[in-house]
């Protein structure tokens, strides 16, 4: 993994949910593999409604669940898999030996993790997190970018956000 000197943000403003789906398909449009992303933020804040937008716009045409019950759901995509997680269900770090996510990276995976901090210190490092917070009926995203496999996407978010 090759680290960014310091760590590299892109905040914006508040978003309605169209916005929100937008952004996602503009990341959607940059994501390489093998990457690693956390997604934080209270219950109901978009992580489930950002990463359904993403697959979207990556052409996957199924249902796309919440993984809240199943804790994970895998979709393959012609150039890569994206592995949603949802640890908000586990209670013991150590039960994440039991999904088998280990098993689950190469280089042809795309990890979204919510609640990543329920998985600590089982879980790979990031190489982005994003934050969503709760702006009224609306949201605010903070990217911060930890790899310079994000280099790019880095670049593409912020003309979009801008």
């Amino acid at each position: 993994m090759n680290v960014l000197p310091k760590i590299h943000s892109l905040e914006t403003g508040p978003l309605d949910e169209a916005g929100l789906s937008q952004l996602a398909a503009v990341m959607a449009t940059s994501l390489v593999a093998p990457l690693m992303v956390y997604l934080r933020g209270d219950l109901g804040a978009g992580k489930t409604t950002f990463t359904r937008a993403m697959l979207r716009k990556l052409g996957y045409k199924g249902i796309v669940k919440s993984p809240t019950y199943g804790l994970l759901e895998r979709y393959t995509l012609s150039h890569f898999e994206v592995v949603h997680v949802d640890l908000y269900r586990i209670a013991q770090a150590g039960e994440l030996e039991f999904l088998g996510l280990q098993d689950l990276h190469s280089s042809k995976s795309v990890f979204m993790i919510e609640w990543p901090e329920r998985g600590d210190p089982h879980l790979a490092a990031p190489d982005l997190t994003i934050r969503f917070s709760h702006a009224g009926t609306e949201r605010e995203l903070l990217f911060a970018f930890h790899t310079s496999i994000t280099e790019n996407l880095q670049i593409v978010l912020a003309n979009s956000i801008q």
